[in-house]
Formats: structure tokens, sequence, C-alpha cells
């Protein structure tokens, strides 16, 4: 599965005083550490980009490719911020943050056929995200036609199912994990990409991560093709490079409907077990699944 590096988005707070004092060290420390941890593009986060989107996006895409080339996956709201990145790029970027809404259709996607890029769709609309697989269906498939129809072919484009915090609403994990896997059948050509980390947003911090890892194997099997995630997280980089194969058998055991024992398996293996079976909608979440 292709990695995303998720490290450099607008939300957190070393990135956001980065961005704002101009902190050129900061950003390439974050862009250092990801490379070396393994990502194989960085998501380059600027969010709505309000103050100055034209110098912002130009200086963060300048300030990445001084310390490394591993291609840009450029996200923000502001077509102006987007354009004046995506004009930078060394290599061939992803464009992240197209999607049915009727502004993106007019704004964003003509800049992936401008700046020849390949772009990531997601299957929200001007009424905001599906509810379930058919409707995130019927979406995607009428955005990826009017994509098409621009001149972005499928082999270009990823296709986001939108994830939903397991906190918030726990049938939406099942959705999304379907989603992808019809995908490649409905629309071939296309690759799938997720980001990870909305799985766990609104939980405590210390349960983040196996959350996010244990997802990541779950939506693999099912064939995602690629995740913006946290590669510095050194066990989910280890999971998606196939490594722990345990744990991994573990989680596919508990999707296929077995009844996995506990009461004989290491602290860790069991975590994810029961992590797998919330994910899963077999058991109820709470912020105390753990401990069950």
């Amino acid at each position: 599965m292709i990695l995303i590096g998720e490290n450099i988005h607008i939300i957190s707070k070393v990135v956001s005083e980065a961005v704002r004092n101009r902190d050129a060290a900061a950003i390439q420390a974050l862009a250092t550490a990801q490379a070396q941890a393994g990502a194989d593009y960085l998501d380059l986060n600027l969010g709505p980009a309000r103050r100055d989107p034209e110098e912002v996006g130009s200086w963060l895409v300048n300030t990445v490719q001084e310390v490394t080339d591993l291609p840009i996956s450029l996200d923000t709201m502001n077509p102006a911020a987007m354009e004046a990145g995506l004009a930078l790029c060394k290599t061939r970027p992803i464009l992240n943050s197209a999607s049915g809404k009727a502004e993106s259709k007019e704004l964003m996607m003509p800049l992936a056929v401008k700046y020849n890029t390949q772009v990531i769709i997601s299957v929200i609309t001007d009424l905001g995200c599906p509810p379930d697989v058919d409707a995130r269906v019927e979406s995607i498939m009428e955005t990826v036609a009017y994509a098409n129809g621009l001149g972005i072919s499928n082999e270009d484009i990823f296709v986001d199912p939108i994830i939903l915090p397991v906190s918030a609403d726990q049938k939406q994990v099942r959705e999304a994990l379907e989603f992808v896997r019809i995908l490649a059948d409905l629309l071939p050509g296309v690759r799938s990409v997720v980001g990870l980390s909305n799985v766990s947003n609104g939980t405590p911090a210390h349960l983040r991560g196996i959350l996010n890892r244990t997802y990541m194997v779950m939506l693999e099997k099912y064939g995602l093709y690629s995740a913006i995630a946290d590669v510095l997280d050194p066990e989910l980089v280890g999971l998606n490079r196939g490594g722990i194969k345990d744990i991994r058998e573990l989680i596919h055991g508990v999707m296929e409907g077995e009844q996995v024992e506990t009461s004989g398996l290491p602290e860790k293996a069991r975590d994810y077990v029961k992590t797998a079976r919330v994910l899963m909608g077999d058991a109820l979440y709470s912020h105390a699944w753990l401990e069950s």
C-alpha cells in the first residue's frame, strides 16, 4: 500500500506556527523525518489558506522540495494556493482537494488538467457526505464521469470514500470498508485512498494509534491502494510493509468471522483483536473498549 505522509498539516500547532513565521527548518524537519520513515508521497495540507494563498502555497512547496525529492500531494481548499503550489512541483504531484461539489468541479478539477496532475476525488457533494455505500457509489460515478469529460483518465484518479470517526458513527466504518472493496469493479483503473487518521478522531490520544493501524490492515485486505497516514508511527509502517504477520492474521480472522480466542494471547495481540471487533461493528465502541 502506498503511504502518503500526513504530518505537514495546518491543523498542527507546529505546522501552523511554522507557516505563519515562514520557519523553513521546522517544515523541513517534518518532511525529512517522513521521507526517512518510509513515506511514498508527502501531503502538504494548507486547509483554507485564506491569508496570502499564492505566497504560502509557493513557499511551502519550495521549502519541502529543498530537502526531499518525494512527490507531493497538495491539499488546500483555496484554488489560488493550489495553483501556486502545483506550478512549482518538480515531480508529478497529486491534487488533493477535488470532490463532487460544484465549486470543486469548476475551480479545482481544471487545475488537474492544466498541470497534468493526479487527483484525489472524494465522494462529498454539495449535499455533504453520502450516508451509505449506495449513495457513495452514486456520487462518485457522477463525479468521475465529470472528471473524465475534462480529460482526466481513471488511471489518474484516486477516490476517497471519506472515513468518519468510529467514535461518532460506528456504522460508517463498515460502509467505507465495503465501498473500498467494490471500487475496483465499479471504476476500473481508479485507485482508492483514505485519510486514515480520521477513523480515530475524537478518541483518547493513547488509543488513536491502534485504531489507525488496525483499520489500515482491514482496508488493505479489501484492496485499499493508498492511505494518507502517520508514517512517523513505526508500527503502522511495519504493518504496511507486511511485517508483524501474526497481528495481521488475527485481524483478518476477525474480519472473516472467526471466533478468535483471546485468553491465551499476548496483551498486544489481544488489543488488536478487540479493536478489529469494534471496527467491524461486532462490539460497541466506547473509550474503554480495550479494558473490557
